[in-house]
Parts: C-alpha cells; sequence; structure tokens
C-alpha cells in the first residue's frame, strides 16, 4: 500500500512536471560566449546523451538527445531533474524515487558535459 501511494505520488508529480513546459531558460545575451557540450551517463537501460548549452551565467538549457530507459519514468524523472539543474545552476541533487537509475545516469550526463567545457 504504502509503495502504491509513493508510486502514485510520482507519477502525479511527473505529470505535473510535464505539463510545466520546456527544461531551457532564456538565451545567453548578445555578446556571451556560449559553450554547447554533450555528455553521457550510464541509466537504467542504457546511455543517457544530453547536450548542455551553458555560459557565464550558469547552465542555459539541457536537452536530452537520446536515452532508452523507461518513457514515462524515467523521462519524467530527467525533466524534473533538468528543472532543478536549471533552478538551482548545480548538479549536486537527489535521484528522484522510483526512478534512481535514469536518475543517476541523467546527472552523470550532465557532470560531464559540464566538465568537457572546463
Amino acid at each position: 500500500m504504502k509503495t502504491n501511494l509513493l508510486f502514485l505520488s510520482f507519477l502525479c508529480a511527473s505529470i505535473l512536471t510535464a505539463c510545466a513546459g520546456s527544461t531551457s531558460s532564456a538565451p545567453a545575451t548578445a555578446g556571451e560566449p556560449e559553450s554547447v557540450s554533450e555528455g553521457t551517463g550510464q541509466g537504467y537501460r542504457g546511455l543517457i546523451r544530453v547536450l548542455v548549452r551553458s555560459n557565464s551565467n550558469g547552465i542555459q538549457s539541457i536537452e536530452v538527445i537520446d536515452h532508452t530507459d523507461d518513457e514515462f519514468i524515467g523521462e519524467a524523472a530527467m525533466e524534473s531533474l533538468a528543472e532543478s539543474i536549471l533552478e538551482s545552476n548545480s548538479t549536486d541533487l537527489d535521484a528522484v524515487s522510483g526512478a534512481t537509475e535514469s536518475s543517476r545516469g541523467f546527472l552523470e550526463a550532465v557532470r560531464n558535459a559540464l566538465h568537457l567545457r572546463e
């Protein structure tokens, strides 16, 4: 019963996150050099590839290029984490409950992309 309630809560949060909109923020202002880098991380069912755009103000957008994780749970976790990363400008986040491996793989991919730009 507790597991079902936890899953239902996660599913509702995922739906609300999906309805919230895009994971990208405003584009860089004129004159600011923008860095675009790709990173990969090991998800639940395979590699997760992301494209990260950043500038001197921090992370501007995160786009999932490819993944083989679950469309509803894994994808929702990635969208939720992308929004949290953009809000906090940090990848120091906890995994989404119920999608731990997808979350870890996504965060690893973003960290790898950011590491490549340095």
